[in-house]
């Protein structure tokens, strides 16, 4: 047989849960001998090769390869250190620094720690220790509200210290009560003042948390529109984003990018004039699995 039917895989592989495509695989080598990822890497290429790649790895073997990209060779991706590090759970987290190491034999916090530095090194490797305390501390809100006022507004400087500790340990369900309580007595949100007192890399991921804290469809669903606003799309990041949350809470997304942008994640896709090409049809075929037929757009 010549050629590929990129519509016949793109079909087949969108319409299958992540689970099933996994069996997929496996049924292959079994009847044909060859590995199908190997071959439809052979006969696939550009973004298209790259989207039906991506979704024919399991989701964590999926980011732990997205974070080894980012970081080996020369420069570092740190949108995709902080897109990732800032949106994972603790569980996530931990099942992603052991297939990292499974799959890469590297030590992921060990490598993170050679391509960064400074504050934003250590707020890093803090996400990295997958300890957030849990639940709401009703006696340590108060206190911590005041402790980030007094770390910036109120103060010439900034103690960037205060921000990666509060912002690191807590949880999400507490940090959002912090935010309040901060709202209440400085009178700014707190992405507000991570805006003003902090710079750079280090700004980009507290403003991450922060706003992971709130609600991580949002985010996702900013960083979605921030990916194909303007001339050009951010490829990598739209089949990304799209991809690792197929299965988890692109309906959340959806949603969350409707009521911030007053448009749908799915018409601005649709519009993008290169990538509609090959993310759209992604979004358009959704995996069969259980309650995920609508989430992929």
């Amino acid at each position: 047989y010549k050629g590929t039917d990129e519509a016949a895989i793109l079909q087949l592989v969108t319409s299958r849960s992540n689970a099933q495509r996994q069996q997929i695989k496996a049924a292959y080598k079994t009847l044909y001998g060859k590995d199908l990822v190997h071959d439809l890497k052979s006969e696939l290429s550009g973004k298209f090769e790259k989207l039906i790649l991506a979704l024919m790895m399991p989701p964590v073997i999926y980011d732990a390869t997205e974070l080894r990209n980012a970081i080996k060779g020369a420069g570092t991706d740190e949108k995709v250190l902080i897109e990732i590090l800032a949106s994972r759970t603790p569980e996530q987290v931990r099942e992603i620094i052991a297939v990292y190491k499974r799959e890469f034999d590297k030590n992921l916090e060990d490598d993170v720690t050679g391509d960064t530095s400074g504050y934003f090194e250590r707020l890093l490797v803090i996400l990295l220790q997958a300890s957030r305390q849990q639940g709401v501390d009703a006696g340590k809100v108060e206190q911590d509200a005041k402790d980030l006022f007094a770390a910036g507004e109120a103060k010439v400087g900034t103690d960037e210290e205060k921000f990666i500790n509060i912002l690191g340990n807590r949880s999400f369900e507490h940090l959002r009560k912090v935010f309040e309580a901060y709202m209440k007595l400085s009178g700014y949100e707190i992405e507000e003042s991570i805006q003003r007192e902090t710079s750079g890399s280090l700004r980009s991921l507290l403003l991450a948390v922060a706003k992971c804290a709130r609600s991580v469809p949002a985010y996702l669903a900013e960083c979605l529109y921030h990916s194909m606003k303007g001339l050009g799309t951010d490829d990598h990041t739209l089949i990304r984003i799209m991809v690792s949350r197929s299965e988890v809470d692109m309906l959340d997304i959806r949603a969350q990018f409707r009521r911030m942008f007053a448009k749908s994640l799915h018409h601005m896709i649709s519009v993008r004039p290169v990538t509609s090409s090959d993310a759209h049809k992604c979004c358009s075929e959704t995996p069969a699995s259980p309650d995920v037929t609508d989430q992929v757009m």
